[in-house]
């Protein structure tokens, strides 16, 4: 920068201050000399420049030589033209500059790296200065129009906003607000989508911090952060303090391998004292958001610091759909899309899972040309979402084909016929993920909890593949992996932990925790081995018993099995209200269901 400004100045002092007139040839000069035109004449040493003026009137320029020639310097003379010599000398920063420039570099330099140094010395001291973003009625952003369902949610947290809005409302009644508001909820469920909202909708400040904030390699730093962020939340009288992921935190003190970590414990205690030394009229609120509560401190969870906590979980079948109508708007939707088949197709999604389905279906409709998104985009989206991306390349032989469509047909004919199973949706033979093949059930409506003859019945359709393989071709392949790993889990948490066996009665042992946690670091079982060796038994007999039902049925309706194994086949994916119609034309004898010729799979 110093520099352009130093050629500017010279180029013009170098330039400025030019004479005016027309440049003409130094021959027509002369020619106008010996012509007696010209009345006077300015010469100028060393550039050869010449300036002059005619007797019209009229002025002009010329260049000429180093030295006036003598012959013309005569013509001149005789003529009467009056010659003004002139000689320049260089200016101050034509002279100095090539001397300065240097010496205003190197000045420039040093100063350059002493304003860094002081920006750095600045950071250092003030790193335990809090990072909280602040936001203001002028930067709304979110509100809770653009949350859709969880009205309940809403309402809880629409109370704390009318409190910092009418505190006068709740002090005439004697009413106190809670202090913290914790929200808890899996992943993706729109708890920071919430807290945002809540910004947008208080106008009040609002200060943000994720809990990662609070920490550093320093010692101390997390605690003078937490006393900055309140210090400041004190100075704006009424705001809502949001720190999201607060388990980073506020885990229980005292856990883990070796102890605790001193410094993240220090910035846990500086947190607790802060909310302890709030008052009713200082109108602050805590609001937090963690998807693992169990883990935190009691102390942050008791009356007076976290007085209320609101779930947040997985949206319901109408939720679901008011989620999907917000992420659809701006999209261009085929009329044959039913939001409805959609949302009731999507159990147990969050927001963020339907946000990713509606993107994925949109950029299926993308990646086959269509101009609009269409109910076969959201198939394929919803297929890849719950079953993983289609592995084109996967190559089975004719023997392994069949043995997977017997496998998954198997799954499907136990889904159709069993009473309390979950609704067939498709069955395909097509590789998705890991798995050679996929049979999708959708449950007519959400649950919230299962009985004993539910939990069976599913258990009976994930043994369906491994048991249709013995049946059919007498063998048992490694298909049958995940199925019985889902089928031993499910027996074991009913026998141990959901009290559904007879022999063990009204007894539970939940699952060992996290040995991170501290919990079960010197954990010793809390049953005999004699327990153990019960528990172990009632797992083997009820799966047994699951076992003798699925081989009953598909013995029963090995001729249904046959038809999908072969439309299976034939057709690589078929829908369950298709498997359901083969398996009623079987039952009716209507047609022969011929069964494969070879009995073993190589």
């Amino acid at each position: 920068m110093l520099l352009g400004v130093f050629v500017s100045v010279l180029a013009l002092t170098t330039y400025a201050g030019g004479s005016e007139g027309n440049d003409i040839a130094y021959s027509a000069f002369m020619d106008k000399a010996r012509a007696g035109q010209v009345e006077s004449i300015e010469y100028t040493n060393g550039s050869a420049k010449i300036s002059g003026k005619l007797k019209d009137g009229g002025k002009f320029t010329t260049t000429g030589f180093p030295e006036f020639p003598q012959d013309d310097l005569r013509v001149l003379r005789e003529k009467d033209v009056e010659v003004k010599p002139k000689t320049t000398s260089p200016g101050f920063l034509e002279a100095w500059l090539p001397l300065l420039l240097p010496v205003f570099l190197i000045l420039g330099f040093f100063v350059f790296m002493q304003r860094r140094a002081s920006g750095q010395m600045g950071n250092i001291m003030s790193i335990g200065r809090s990072r909280a973003k602040t936001y203001n009625t002028e930067r709304p952003g979110t509100t809770f129009a653009d949350v859709a369902g969880y009205e309940g949610v809403k309402q809880e947290i629409t109370e704390v906003v009318d409190f910092l809005k009418y505190p006068e409302k709740f002090g005439q009644i004697g009413a106190r607000i809670p202090k913290g508001i914790l929200l808890v909820g899996p992943p993706g469920t729109g708890k920071t989508l919430i807290a945002r909202a809540v910004a947008g909708e208080a106008g009040v400040p609002f200060l943000s911090v994720s809990g990662s904030d609070f920490m550093e390699m320093f010692v101390g730093v997390g605690a003078s952060r937490v006393r900055d962020l309140f210090q400041s939340a004190r100075k704006l009288g009424r705001a809502i303090i949001f720190i999201d992921e607060i388990d980073s935190i506020g885990r229980k003190r005292g856990a883990g391998l070796g102890g605790g970590h001193d410094e993240r414990e220090q910035t846990l205690n500086q947190m607790l004292n802060e909310m302890d030394g709030f008052e009713a009229t200082e109108g602050i609120v805590m609001m937090a958001a963690t998807n693992r509560p169990d883990i935190l401190d009691p102390a942050l969870l008791r009356p007076g610091r976290f007085d209320r906590q609101v779930v947040v979980p997985p949206p319901e079948l109408s939720e679901r759909l008011a989620i999907l109508g917000v992420h659809c708007k701006g999209k261009r939707m085929n009329p044959d899309v039913d939001l409805n088949v959609v949302a009731r197709g999507t159990p147990g999604m969050s927001g963020a899972e339907l946000s990713n389905l509606v993107n994925e279906a949109a950029l299926s409709a993308v990646r086959n040309g269509r101009p609009e998104i269409s109910m076969a985009d959201f198939e394929y989206a919803r297929d890849r979402v719950l079953m993983g991306q289609r592995r084109e390349s996967l190559a089975m032989s004719d023997a392994e084909k069949e043995l997977t469509a017997y496998h998954e047909a198997g799954h499907a004919v136990c889904a159709v016929v069993l009473p309390n199973a979950d609704p067939l949706h498709k069955v395909t033979i097509l590789a998705h993920g890991m798995a050679l093949g996929v049979t999708q059930q959708l449950p007519a409506e959400d649950r919230h909890s299962y009985n004993k003859d539910y939990l069976e019945d599913s258990i009976v359709v994930a043994m369906g593949g491994r048991v249709a393989e013995q049946l059919v071709f007498g063998v048992l392949s490694t298909g049958a992996n995940n199925d019985l790993v889902v089928s031993t889990e499910r027996a074991r948490k009913m026998v141990r932990e959901w009290g559904m066996s007879d022999r063990i009665g009204p007894m539970a042992w939940g699952s060992q925790g996290q040995v991170f946690l501290g919990e079960d670091l010197m954990h010793t079982r809390d049953y005999s081995d004699e327990t153990a060796r019960v528990i172990d038994e009632e797992v083997e007999q009820l799966l047994r018993h699951c076992e003798r039902r699925c081989q009953a049925a598909l013995t029963e309706n090995r001729n249904g099995l046959n038809l999908v194994a072969r439309q299976l086949l034939e057709r690589e994916t078929i829908d369950g209200a298709e498997v359901r119609r083969l398996v009623e034309l079987a039952r009716t004898g209507a047609v022969p269901a011929e069964a494969p010729e070879s009995t073993s799979v190589d």
